[in-house]
């Protein structure tokens, strides 16, 4: 008998003794006890808590609708477009070849193939208009959404956002049950939160949680990044469907969740209704979205890298590159200016930063407070617009899919890093521990001179170079690292 059998068994015999004697000795200390009674006050709160999370599920379930998307696949076949010939049939076929081709012919016919999806919406008008994810409705062929009482509408597609992975699809009817869109900005974490939604087909399902945090970005979710997390559980379905506070006012639409296993693990993303709001309304109006534009590239201040400009705080983003012949180009903006405000909002990272420059009107003036050379000065931009080609342009935060960031090498920064004036390059800034660039062996102070043999002298052109490849088959990199120089293999076999 091993010894750990010996003492899961003397455990068990001094649980069963104590059992025992507490048994015998009970009646020797005293009447037995009584059953605990809640305090009154106790069950009022809960009470009140309860009636509280009644009323939001309440309010907000019939605005919830289950969304039934339909796309049609290409059938499989020859790539060239032609049936496959008739393949030769094992022995034992229960029907011969000459029967076979007497119905299809020498060729295998081409059977059409559909793939379904479903997801949740929010009504947010009387008139039909439905809010939801851009993953739920956005490739569809056909749209059917599901109200209450098995009622079912098709829907058409009113416009998508893939960058935030927003969606308004509408129905003919009226007099619907229209949510009342709340304020996510006064959001505080640790609120009561409900989701509603469709998971796993199972309609009118409501779920409670808490908000965990507020501004989580870098998801690689969407382009664009502004997430409420919650710990109310959203799983497949739950898509598009809304998340509402006590009062059942929506604060935001339901996303995504972080999971390995691809089901509910704690974790879910919802869009801030703020946000969305915005979307949605150019996308009923105009049926796309119109976004501001600075034309630069920024990065996300540490506190060695300010240092490096005289600078005391992490707070803003430091402008690593200025396109030619855009906005913040004929305003004056240099790569190496601190922006520190925008509009007289304080700018603590690059995200935010990103968002406040996006949500603003092309052709509107906006007013930056920059740091530079130990000065603040005010900086007045006419903002531009964005265009979808100018999603791989400077501006678009790469370091998540490489694991670095790089910068202009300035002769500041050269000094900062005691590299010669005369090296031509981007230097590296920063290094994920665990991405793409450290698996390839690039170090924070390195130097890319070349990617695939051609030579990059700015941000700008390391990003174009880079665009023109594949990652997953690799690009070769000239890296110099000290005094010495060496090719580097970028490359993301996933």
């Amino acid at each position: 008998m091993s010894s750990s059998v010996i003492n899961q068994r003397g455990l068990a015999g001094c649980l069963v003794t104590l059992v025992l004697l507490g048994v015998w000795v009970a009646p020797a200390l005293g009447d037995a006890p009584q059953q605990a009674q809640p305090p009154n006050e106790a069950l009022r709160y809960a009470d009140a808590l309860s009636q509280a999370f009644e009323y939001a599920a309440e309010t907000i379930r019939p605005s919830v609708v289950a969304i039934h998307s339909v796309k049609h696949l290409q059938p499989q076949g020859r790539s060239d477009g032609r049936q496959m010939p008739l393949p030769q049939l094992p022995e034992g076929f229960p029907f011969d070849d000459d029967l076979l081709r007497r119905f299809f012919g020498d060729h295998v016919p081409q059977v059409p193939e559909i793939q379904e999806g479903l997801g949740s919406g929010v009504i947010v008008s009387a008139d039909g208009y439905v809010l939801t994810n851009n993953h739920v409705v956005g490739e569809a062929d056909e749209v059917t959404v599901m109200l209450g009482e098995n009622r079912e509408l098709r829907a058409e597609v009113v416009g998508t956002d893939p960058m935030t992975d927003l969606a308004v699809i509408r129905i003919k009817a009226d007099k619907l049950p229209a949510a009342k869109l709340g304020n996510s900005d006064k959001l505080k974490v640790g609120e009561w939160v409900v989701a509603a939604g469709n998971p796993f087909g199972l309609s009118d399902t409501i779920t409670a949680g808490i908000v965990s945090a507020k501004g989580r970005a870098n998801m690689r979710i969407a382009e664009y990044e502004d997430y409420i997390q919650t710990d109310a559980a959203i799983n497949p379905g739950n898509s598009g469907g809304p998340l509402v506070n006590l009062r059942g006012e929506v604060v935001g639409i339901n996303t995504a969740i972080a999971s390995r296993t691809g089901v509910y693990n704690g974790v879910g993303f919802t869009i801030p209704i703020n946000l969305a709001r915005s979307i949605m309304d150019s996308l009923i109006k105009t049926g796309q979205v119109v976004r501001g534009w600075l034309g630069v590239s920024v990065q996300q201040l540490d506190e060695g890298m300010a240092k490096t400009f005289g600078y005391d705080s992490t707070n803003g983003v430091l402008i690593g590159d200025v396109l030619r012949g855009g906005p913040a180009e004929k305003a004056g903006l240099h790569a190496g200016d601190i922006v520190t405000a925008l509009d007289g909002t304080k700018i603590t990272e690059m995200n935010q930063f990103r968002n406040l420059i996006a949500a603003k009107q092309p052709g509107s003036s906006a007013k930056m407070e920059v740091y530079r050379n130990g000065k603040t000065t005010t900086v007045t931009v006419e903002i531009g617009r964005r265009t979808p080609e100018m999603a791989a342009a400077p501006g678009r935060d790469i370091s998540g899919e490489l694991g670095m960031t790089v910068a202009n090498l300035t002769p500041d920064l050269a000094r900062s890093f005691g590299l010669s004036s005369s090296i031509q390059g981007v230097l590296v800034t920063e290094v994920a521990p665990a991405g793409m660039a450290a698996r390839s062996g690039i170090v924070v102070g390195n130097v890319i001179l070349e990617v695939q043999g051609v030579p990059v002298s700015n941000v700008t052109e390391f990003h174009a170079q880079l665009g023109k490849h594949d990652l997953k088959a690799g690009v070769r990199l000239l890296v110099q690292a000290g005094e010495g120089r060496h090719f580097v293999l970028l490359r993301n076999p996933e």
